[in-house]
């Protein structure tokens, strides 16, 4: 038995229409599941009451930037790693120097850009020296006394002379070390991102045999 193949110019041109089609469905897979799981995040990160900006901090890119491949990747990271791992993991916190955590009350007010305020900050921004008061039962305290609290409700350096309005005022809570609670599940969306990709591609493939 004798068998012959020829390869025609129609067949070559299949092939090679074939082999596009499955590099586009892989990139535009790659991409739908790299913008989805940006999604996933960042609605995780509003959702746990963590604000807009940090969720903003999610970035998803596909990789190659410009044209199709078969090895088509998506990467999908945040600006802040370590602010969004704290609250995915729940780390036990403590202080550096081995003394205390200074955990700014309402009445502390923020830091400069919405920045970590501290207590040397603080001292001098408003002009006030902050006084310990240590407590057997609680946190201890760091207070600002003859202050005032302000129409947001902030302390502040009182002038008045006759001591009207003056408080003492809680301006830090002093603590060992803090528990952050675990408010994220990134590896959850992660995992569900990383199993559609499968049936991205296909949708994808069959789609382009479509149009």
């Amino acid at each position: 038995m004798k068998l012959k193949l020829d390869i025609t110019p129609d067949l070559v041109a299949a092939m090679a229409a074939e082999v596009k089609a499955g590099e586009k469905a892989v990139t535009a897979a790659m991409r739908e599941a790299g913008t989805g799981l940006k999604t996933a995040w960042r609605g995780q990160i509003t959702g746990a009451g963590l604000g807009r900006r940090l969720a903003n901090s999610i970035r998803s890119q596909t990789y190659p930037k410009a044209g199709e491949s078969p090895n088509a990747a998506a990467l999908v990271w945040s600006k802040a790693p370590v602010i969004v791992g704290a609250h995915d993991t729940g780390p036990l916190i403590r202080s550096k120097d081995g003394f205390w955590l200074a955990i700014p009350t309402e009445a502390a007010g923020r830091g400069l850009r919405g920045g970590k305020l501290t207590p040397g900050e603080w001292e001098r921004r408003r002009g006030l020296r902050l006084r310990f008061v240590y407590r057997r039962r609680g946190p201890s305290l760091l207070v600002a006394d003859r202050a005032r609290i302000n129409t947001r409700g902030q302390a502040v350096a009182s002038r008045a002379k006759t001591g009207r309005n003056q408080v003492t005022a809680p301006i830090f809570l002093l603590v060992p070390q803090v528990k952050l609670p675990k408010r994220l599940e990134l590896a959850r969306d992660a995992d569900r991102a990383l199993d559609s990709v499968p049936g991205l591609i296909v949708a994808n493939w069959v789609e382009g045999h479509i149009n």
